[in-house]
C-alpha cells in the first residue's frame, strides 16, 4: 500500500457550524416545498364521466366498449400494429396486454363531473348518489384505482353550488364508512391562488365537522386559463396555487380546450399539441417539479366513432398524441370516450416496453458500476427506476421480468426512484 496522504484543514469547525445555522430556514423550506415524488401510483388517465350518467355499471361499460372497439375495428394484433405503426416485435405483447387491461382494469382514474360535462336537473340527489355508488364500488372491490368528483369552480356564479355539491359528496362517503383511499377531487377553472386557498379551508372545515385527519383530503388544480399561467404581475400563477393549497394540492390538470380559447384558439387548431398548450405545460411542468404534484395532459375531441376508416384515424391521432405527451413526462392524460382506452393502453404499454430492456440495463450497470458507453449519474438511475416502476404500476411490465433484467426488487427500485434529499446512496441494497 502506498503512502497514505497527510489530510490538512484551515477553518475551525465553528465555520461550518455557523455557515449550517444560517442555511437552516433554507433547508426546512426546502423539505417543506420540495417534499419529491409521493411515491404513489400515478393513473395513466382520467375519465369524465358526466354525475347524471354515471352508475354503478359505468366502469365496466367503458371497458366492454373498448373490447368490442377492438373486436371490430383491430380483431387482432397485426391490424392494431399496422394501424398503429407498433414494431413487430411488440404488436403481439401490447396487444394482448391492451385486451388483458381493458378486461381486468379498464379505467384507473375515475371522475365523476358536476361541471362541464353535467346536465342534470337535481344535483344534490345526483351527487348523494355518487357517494352510494363510489361508497359500494370500493366496498365490493370494483371501484377504478383512484376516483372522485369535479365540482364547480370557486368563481361567484357557481361557487355556493360547488361548495354544495362538495359538501353533499363527501358526507355521503362519510356516512357510508368514510374516505376511500383512492378519493381525488379537481377544483376547475382556477384564476387566482385565492381560490386554492378558499378550497383549502372548505376541505378544512369538513374535515373538523367529520374528524378525518387534518389534511388528509387532496385536490387537483385544473389549469384552464391565461391566469393561471402568468398573472397580472407577471409570475407564475400555477407556482403561487402550489403554495396556497397548502400541501393538499396532488395534481395539475390541463385541460385542452378552455385554455385554448381563453387564449383565442381558433376551434380547429385546439389540440394537446398546439404551441400554447406546450408553453403552458412547461410552466405547469416547471412549477412541480420537486413539489410532490403531478401534471396530466389534456385530452382529443376527436372521437374513434363510425366506420373502421374513422376509427382508425382518430386511433392514429390519439396514440401519436399520447406517445408525445409520454415523451415529455406528461404521464397522465384525460379520455372522453371508451374507444380511447384500446390506443390509450396501446401507447403508455409500447412505451414501456420498447424501452424496458435499455432501461433495465443501465440501471444494472450503475448499481454494479460496469463500464458501458454510456456514464449515467445518480439522477438518471433516478429516472430509469422511476419508468420501470410506471410500467409495473399500468401493467406494461411484469414483476418477474423487470426483476430478472435488473436483478432488482419491487423495493429497491423504490429505493432509486426516491433518494434521500442530497442525493442516492451507493446502491439501493
Amino acid at each position: 500500500m502506498g503512502q497514505q496522504e497527510k489530510v490538512s484543514t484551515s477553518l475551525a469547525g465553528a465555520v461550518a457550524e455557523d455557515i449550517s445555522a444560517s442555511l437552516a430556514p433554507v433547508d426546512a423550506e426546502l423539505a417543506r416545498r420540495y417534499p419529491g415524488d409521493p411515491g404513489t401510483r400515478q393513473p395513466v388517465h382520467t375519465v369524465y364521466v358526466p354525475g347524471d350518467a354515471y352508475d354503478a355499471g359505468t366502469i365496466r361499460s367503458w371497458g366492454d366498449q373498448a373490447l368490442a372497439a377492438l373486436d371490430e375495428h383491430a380483431p387482432d394484433a397485426a391490424t392494431l400494429a399496422r394501424v398503429l405503426g407498433l414494431p413487430a416485435d411488440l404488436a403481439e405483447p401490447v396487444y394482448t396486454r391492451v385486451r388483458a387491461k381493458l378486461e381486468r382494469e379498464p379505467v384507473e382514474d375515475l371522475r365523476v363531473d358536476f361541471e362541464d360535462g353535467y346536465h342534470g336537473r337535481d344535483e344534490d340527489a345526483d351527487a348523494a348518489r355518487a357517494a352510494r355508488l363510489v361508497s359500494e364500488a370500493y366496498a365490493g372491490g370494483t371501484a377504478a384505482p383512484y376516483t372522485g368528483i369535479r365540482m364547480k369552480c370557486m368563481e361567484a356564479a357557481v361557487r355556493d353550488r360547488g361548495i354544495r355539491t362538495t359538501d353533499v359528496f363527501l358526507t355521503g362517503l362519510m356516512e357510508r364508512g368514510g374516505l376511500p383511499g383512492g378519493l381525488v377531487l379537481t377544483l376547475p377553472k382556477v384564476t387566482y391562488p385565492e381560490q386554492v386557498t378558499a378550497f383549502v379551508r372548505l376541505l378544512e372545515a369538513f374535515e373538523k365537522t367529520h374528524g378525518p385527519d387534518a389534511g388528509r383530503i387532496g385536490f387537483e388544480i385544473q389549469i384552464e386559463t391565461s391566469q393561471a399561467i402568468l398573472a397580472a404581475d407577471g409570475t407564475a400563477t400555477v407556482a403561487r396555487m402550489i403554495g396556497a393549497a397548502e400541501g393538499r394540492a396532488t395534481g395539475l390538470h390541463y385541460g385542452t380546450f378552455d385554455y385554448s380559447a381563453c387564449l383565442g384558439v381558433s376551434a380547429a387548431h385546439q389540440a394537446s399539441d398546439h404551441p400554447a398548450a406546450d408553453h403552458a405545460k412547461a410552466i405547469m411542468q416547471v412549477a412541480a417539479a420537486g413539489t410532490g404534484v403531478r401534471v396530466s395532459d389534456g385530452s382529443t375531441n376527436v372521437l374513434p366513432v363510425g366506420g373502421t376508416e374513422r376509427v382508425h384515424e382518430a386511433w392514429r391521432l390519439h396514440y401519436g398524441l399520447t406517445r408525445r405527451a409520454l415523451a415529455r413526462a406528461y404521464y397522465q392524460g384525460w379520455d372522453m370516450h371508451p374507444g380511447h382506452l384500446p390506443t390509450r393502453y396501446a401507447a403508455v404499454f409500447a412505451f414501456y416496453r420498447e424501452g424496458m430492456e435499455a432501461a433495465a440495463a443501465r440501471l444494472a450497470a450503475y448499481v454494479a458500476r460496469t463500464e458501458g458507453d454510456i456514464m449515467d449519474e445518480p439522477a438518471t438511475a433516478k429516472a430509469l427506476s422511476g419508468y420501470l416502476l410506471r410500467g409495473l404500476d399500468c401493467g406494461a411490465l411484469d414483476d418477474a421480468e423487470v426483476a430478472g433484467l435488473t436483478g432488482l426488487t419491487r423495493a429497491e427500485l423504490d429505493a432509486f426512484a426516491r433518494p434521500r434529499r442530497g442525493g442516492l446512496t451507493a446502491t439501493a441494497r
